[in-house]
């Protein structure tokens, strides 16, 4: 039998109990997520609450409160407290005489001042002050009080998850301040999608687009876009092969340092990247998705769930340390690693338990370096502590994984498709292992992904520029 605590209870006051200067309080500190949970269940979006650059050229010269949160505290001691259940609201007059900011502790206060026994009605004083002492809302109430006693559990409420989508992105677009943008070759831009993405990223001073494809179609996708291509740099080409095969070659002779998909296979871009001996570094190339999931503290990224259909175990080195050099270019410092598989015991019956001990042991012997591996892990215990405790694991990766490093392209391509559509993620990628980087972006990425996709390049080619400068 479910036991219920004292805590678990509320009570109420029914008007026989109240008397006149009788007193209750509450007191509650305001943080962002409560300005966020107000404005997203109100719809007050006005930015003097939200937007911290507009907050600090107003009166009250930063973001504050909304008016009528500290109303709603009021209304949430008055319903649940004093006289709680049962109490019906009537009138209230509130006095606005402090913003209230961020921090600030509240502490409010009412005090009975007239009962109406004919009707059971109740007046009330409404006070809140801050830290300082400093009353920030004033006023008064006219409830009417219950009259039957009610003592019953607490009822339970949604559970509100905030996530900014938008603050993220712009976290994550912070990185590239103070860096130069790059030339970037934009191969065979020939739909609205891919052609208005890198638009977007040469607005947002990332890259400089160089498109290559046939001048005729870009021309006309950016007419009935209504894109502006002026003083935009293009090579005229008749086709994708044609555009891949002048990307890959002006990447080798360093005429550009990013390369991005347009609307042409990958496997087309790939073949031509391979066939430039310069373009190789010996090392099997691998994509790398960078989520920001709302339900997980901090930024996810799945390998490879793009190219390596079903990878070998040595291909599974070369896609683990791709990522965990990625890792290291958005400072994560020793990132840990996850090595998926349905089940976290060995088991000979299934080959990526194997790989996945494999690449462990692989990692104490030097031959992946700069991150934390462990596995194999399945899925809930790479990512949630609780379910690893659960199964016993004893691990510094389990549960706070930064890379999950998948079995095959399916199982991956399944988990980031998920993460996305089903968890509400946000993400980029990056094809890693050549000598320049590579933006794959897909028909069904918003602009922010092909964004974020070029700012990964350009961290990345700004990373590859570092270690060329450095000495041997």
């Amino acid at each position: 039998m479910l036991q219920v605590t004292e805590t678990d209870l509320i009570e109420n006051l029914t008007y026989d109990e109240l008397s006149v200067g009788q007193t209750a309080q509450l007191i509650r500190t305001l943080t962002l997520a409560d300005i966020q949970a107000f404005a997203a269940v109100s719809g007050d979006t006005n930015p003097a609450h939200l937007d911290p650059v507009y907050a600090h050229d107003t009166l009250f010269h930063g973001v504050i409160a909304h008016g009528m949160w500290g109303g709603a505290l009021i209304s949430a001691l008055l319903g649940t407290q004093f006289p709680g259940p049962g109490t019906i609201y009537l009138q209230q007059d509130l006095h606005f005489s402090r913003p209230v900011r961020i921090g600030d502790t509240l502490t409010v206060t009412v005090t009975i001042t007239v009962l109406d026994d004919a009707k059971k009605k109740v007046d009330l004083d409404c006070e809140v002050i801050n830290q300082h002492a400093e009353r920030v809302l004033y006023g008064s109430a006219r409830v009417l009080a219950p009259t039957q006693k009610v003592r019953r559990p607490r009822s339970t409420v949604p559970h509100i998850q905030l996530f900014d989508p938008e603050a993220r992105f712009k976290a994550l677009l912070a990185r590239a301040e103070g860096m130069e943008a790059v030339r970037c070759a934009v191969v065979h831009p020939c739909d609205a999608e891919s052609l208005s993405g890198a638009l977007d990223a040469a607005r947002y001073g990332l890259i400089i687009p160089v498109l290559i494809g046939p001048t005729a179609k870009i021309d006309k996708v950016a007419l009935d876009a209504g894109l502006d291509l002026s003083g935009v740099e293009r090579v005229a080409v008749p086709h994708s092969h044609a555009a891949a095969d002048v990307a890959a070659d002006m990447a080798a002779k360093g005429q550009v340092e990013i390369l991005m998909k347009g609307s042409l296979h990958t496997d087309e871009l790939l073949h031509a990247v391979l066939a430039q001996p310069s373009l190789r570094t010996g090392r099997r190339m691998s994509h790398v998705f960078r989520f920001d999931v709302p339900m997980y503290p901090k930024p996810l990224m799945v390998t490879d769930a793009a190219l390596n259909i079903r990878p070998s175990l040595m291909d599974k080195v070369d896609i683990v340390q791709n990522a965990i050099d990625l890792a290291h270019i958005l400072n994560i410092e020793l990132p840990k690693v996850a090595i998926l598989a349905a089940v976290e015991t060995v088991n000979p019956d299934m080959p990526s338990t194997l790989d996945a001990a494999a690449l462990c042991k692989m990692a104490d012997r030097g031959q992946i370096q700069g991150g934390l591996l462990d596995g194999p892990l399945a899925f809930d215990n790479a990512i949630s502590t609780h379910a690893a405790q659960i199964k016993h694991i004893v691990s510094q990766v389990a549960g706070d994984a930064d890379i999950l490093a998948v079995p095959d392209l399916e199982s991956g391509n399944i988990l980031a498709k998920q993460l996305e559509y089903l968890a509400g993620a946000t993400g980029a990628g990056l094809v890693l292992g050549a000598r320049v980087p590579i933006a794959l972006t897909s028909r069904a990425d918003s602009a922010n992904t092909r964004v974020a996709s070029a700012l990964l390049a350009l961290l990345a080619a700004h990373h590859a520029r570092r270690l060329a400068a450095a000495p041997l």
